[in-house]
């Protein structure tokens, strides 16, 4: 039994429909809370590492290393149904939708340090790391989320495209 199957099943039944309905939707936010886990790990252990004076450039590799995690669980696991391009084109558009998400979730955080100030020594330690936490993984997280799930949905993985790789799924089963 699937994760998803696991979590339906003990859904009480109004919202169990709401949730079938957009399993898509279910699955994709089940991989975003992933990657969120290794966008922030990554984050966290690079900037209070080696890269402690840029978090912008640690962000920056953190969610280059979210994002590889993201194409794999999204291609063979939430949009798996869907799209049927080949996998270099596929690889190119999700690459490249997710290049433009980088740039959406690092506007907050780079507001946050350089444009309002919100770093050592203009606040304390911890201010900093609130603000850098709400603006470099809420706020940019979820704009960027916004987009990549539009963007996956329209160009990268588009439905047109996986009828055709259901249909022709359902004629080799049938040979």
């Amino acid at each position: 039994m699937t994760v998803v199957e696991t979590v339906l099943k003990r859904t009480p039944e109004p919202l169990r429909s709401v949730l079938i309905k957009h399993r898509e939707l279910l699955k994709f936010a089940i991989v975003g809370g992933t990657t969120f886990l290794v966008d922030n790990g990554v984050w966290y252990v690079l900037k209070l590492s080696v890269l402690e004076s840029k978090p912008t450039t640690a962000k920056a590799i953190a969610i280059i290393v979210a994002t590889i995690v993201s194409y794999i669980l999204n291609r063979e696991w939430s949009f798996r149904t869907r799209g049927g391009r080949e996998r270099h084109h596929e690889a190119a558009l999700f690459f490249v939708i997710s290049g433009v998400a980088v740039v959406v979730n690092l506007i907050p955080l780079y507001v946050s340090r350089y444009v309002l100030d919100l770093e050592v020594p203009h606040v304390t330690r911890l201010v900093q790391e609130v603000a850098d936490f709400a603006s470099g993984s809420i706020i940019g997280m979820l704009l960027a989320m916004f987009f990549r799930f539009w963007g996956f949905k329209k160009w990268v993985f588009p439905d047109e495209l996986g009828q055709r790789r259901r249909d022709n799924d359902q004629v080799t089963r049938l040979r």
